[in-house]
């Protein structure tokens, strides 16, 4: 009798044990598949930029420093890897195309053309998809790291070779001022 009971809590154990390591598991490919989310959505912005960049070229040519730097943020965003280059190269081409689009503003033509209201539309769609992939991916990073700092995913990290991840912030200093407000 008392084999039994031995056999049946060491089998519990057991039990426990492997659903701790494969919960830790899971959440780690939750956050790999997350990040690769906010990729697919970030070379799709930077499929566009060219033919963005080639739309308002047409018309304002002389704003190369505006485009310079739009294809300056573009090379930096594919060729970023960790999670904070990309973050950065985010920031930056999201600045970038702050520029690009301001610059259309000075143009009536080019803010009357299709192509141009076509790109500009599929370039908002395409932020709103990096905005709820930045948020799904960070969901995820937050339940894993809950799940590791809390007992008893604690115990089982190192075991599931799983560590904390990395939040997904992007450092724009213009999104935290406090907007001025005039009724003039």
């Amino acid at each position: 009798m008392n084999t039994w009971i031995v056999v049946g809590v060491l089998a519990l154990v057991i039990l426990f044990v492997v659903g701790q390591f494969n919960r830790l598991v899971r959440l780690n490919v939750r956050v790999n598949e997350a990040f690769s989310q906010i990729e697919v959505q970030l070379a799709r912005r930077a499929d566009l930029i060219p033919n963005l960049v080639e739309t308002v070229k047409g018309y304002a040519a002389h704003e190369s420093a505006t485009f310079e730097k739009v294809v300056a943020a573009r090379a930096a965003a594919t060729s970023a890897q960790t999670v904070h280059d990309v973050a950065v190269a985010d920031g930056q081409m999201t600045q970038a195309l702050r520029g690009l689009l301001a610059v259309s503003e000075a143009y009536p033509d080019l803010k009357a053309s299709a192509n141009f209201l076509s790109l500009q539309e599929e370039l908002s769609s395409t932020e709103n998809k990096i905005g709820f992939a930045r948020q799904y991916y960070n969901d995820n990073v937050r339940s894993l790291n809950e799940s590791i700092a809390a007992i008893p995913g604690k115990f089982f990290a190192g075991l599931a070779n799983v560590s904390a991840g990395e939040f997904y912030e992007v450092d724009d200093p213009s999104k935290r001022d406090v907007p001025k407000v005039d009724f003039k």
